[in-house]
């Protein structure tokens, strides 16, 4: 059994990012002077800023933990990666038609481009949608992950109290500082995740011997990317039925993710920092994947709990001090996703449903207002966080709970950009539709006649596309404004080519992008 023991410096190394974060939470919240200073950072984010908040927002340590112990569990391996790469092709798409129109519209939520598209009933759907996504996900998975490193090191307290502590630390300064609070720390815990995770990766490596000691008691298999049909865990089938659209939900629909891009200052400035997410990512690969593959020689025995893979690397082979920094990396890790998630669900719940029951509120009580309801998610997710330990893996935890939900919302957003003849009626059935699948999924979600989860996403998806058309023929064809404003077109591509050309090359998005796609391909190439 591997002791979980911190230093008197590791502790003092812990409390001073932690009192960092809270200076600097406290700091901004004293700038804001009504909604849109507190949800959208005034909408005046640099790709910088957005680019690091994406990723620390994404890699939240629920990822590392997960990532990591599917790098050493057996079945699942380097095909965990599937979902990285995947998510770098859908920022791309994100970047290239979606994000143009979100800015164009000027909406403080993601759900307030279905209302411009259809009506308020699809808006308030999707929002409801990512508010328990939110909450029981995002804010709730990251809760348990860290409440289950921190109960490690302090077992004599119990998990619900790791959890809360967390929380309120977290919840302190979203609730002073708002989007820019969340956007600022972000970029900051970003960069202590990423130095961290490079330097338990190499003590890993060091200690393991490397690839050629992986080897020698791991099939060669374990580290192919793309895994055949028949795979239990990731068939190759499924990155199209499955990871893509759960990608795109994640990256492109979600408040939780796309809010700080809506906060840009320009267009250009939020396409930018979504391609730098994208170039942050591949970095996964090798410094949250392949530990796990060098654990299995350190720690065989940690097949049954690969939760603790990672913190059990943490604690055997970090020298003090170290130990402290790459400590502040994976709570730096859990506090950028819980500070994202509780601003993204209090902006929802303001701007999406109490703004439409109280219209007559100005800007400054409704950023009140918001803070009040970032309290409030704070405690509902405080008490949703322990029963996750009940799933058997937290990685599948949360791919299956978007696999759920997700398709209904990806089908209003992909058909309502693309096909102008797409209405309010359309959408209406669409949401009718995919909530039933969404039940009956629920309840058969242990059947063993089911299909791989995966491949239900891609039906689930299917079938609300074509109720979607169906109803969308038996109504009205939207207004000639609502199509300019929110579909896109060839027409509204070609604008902006003729605008890149103004550029030089390195600064147009759609070149680094290809760098991108590029670099993904080798990847693929080499595992």
């Amino acid at each position: 059994m591997h002791t979980f023991d911190l230093s008197y410096l590791d502790i003092a190394i812990v409390l001073a990012y932690i009192i960092g974060v809270l200076i600097l939470g406290f700091y901004f919240g004293g700038k804001h002077e009504d909604a849109e200073d507190y949800f959208l950072a005034g909408r005046n984010l640099t790709w910088p800023l957005i680019g690091f908040s994406l990723f620390a927002s994404n890699i939240s340590s629920n990822s590392i933990i997960g990532l990591t112990g599917s790098g050493y569990a057996e079945g699942a391996g380097f095909s965990v990666y599937s979902y990285e790469w995947m998510a770098i092709v859908v920022l791309l798409i994100f970047a290239i038609f979606f994000l143009p129109f979100y800015l164009k519209n000027r909406i403080y939520t993601i759900p307030e481009y279905l209302e411009r598209r259809y009506d308020y009933k699809s808006r308030a759907y999707a929002s409801v949608v990512a508010i328990i996504l939110n909450v029981l996900v995002d804010i709730s998975a990251t809760l348990y992950a860290g409440g289950i490193v921190i109960q490690r090191i302090f077992p004599s307290f119990p998990l619900w109290m790791v959890i809360a502590l967390l929380a309120v630390i977290a919840g302190i300064y979203t609730i002073s500082g708002g989007l820019t609070a969340v956007v600022y720390t972000d970029a900051v815990q970003a960069v202590i995740l990423i130095i961290g995770s490079i330097i338990i990766t190499y003590y890993a490596w060091d200690k393991s011997g490397g690839f050629s000691a992986v080897l020698k008691i791991t099939d060669p298999s374990h580290f192919d990317i793309i895994k055949p049909a028949t795979d239990s865990e990731l068939p190759w089938p499924g990155l199209f039925t499955g990871v893509l659209l759960l990608g795109f939900y994640f990256w492109g629909t979600n408040q939780y993710i796309t809010q700080r891009a809506l906060a840009a200052r320009t267009t250009t400035e939020g396409q930018w920092g979504s391609i730098f997410a994208g170039f942050l990512k591949i970095s996964i690969l090798f410094i949250m994947i392949m530990p796990g593959a060098f654990a299995r020689v350190l720690y065989p025995n940690l097949e049954n709990n690969v939760d603790l893979v990672y913190p059990t690397m943490m604690f055997d082979l970090l020298p003090v001090g170290v130990l402290g920094l790459v400590l502040s990396g994976l709570i730096a890790a859990m506090m950028s996703s819980i500070d994202s998630g509780l601003n993204s669900v209090s902006t929802l719940v303001t701007m999406d449903l109490y703004k439409k029951l109280r219209p007559e509120k100005s800007n400054e009580e409704l950023m009140g207002i918001g803070r009040w309801i970032t309290f409030i998610v704070m405690l509902i997710a405080v008490i949703w966080a322990p029963q996750i330990q009940y799933f058997t893996k937290l990685w599948d935890y949360l791919q299956q709970a978007l696999s759920w939900f997700a398709p209904p919302v990806v089908a209003l957003f992909v058909v309502g950009l693309f096909w102008k003849r797409a209405n309010a009626k359309g959408a209406l059935w669409c949401i009718i539709v995919g909530a039933i699948i969404s039940v009956f999924a629920i309840i058969f979600n242990d059947a063993p006649w089911k299909p791989h989860f995966l491949y239900v996403t891609g039906i689930h998806f299917a079938i609300c596309c074509i109720a979607h058309y169906i109803g969308s023929m038996l109504g009205e064809a939207p207004s000639a404004e609502v199509v300019e404003n929110t579909v896109w077109s060839p027409a509204s591509y070609h604008k902006e080519t003729m605008e890149l050309k103004q550029m030089a090359w390195y600064k147009n998005y759609r070149y680094q992008g290809a760098m991108l796609i590029m670099i993904i391909i080798v990847i693929l190439i080499i595992f």
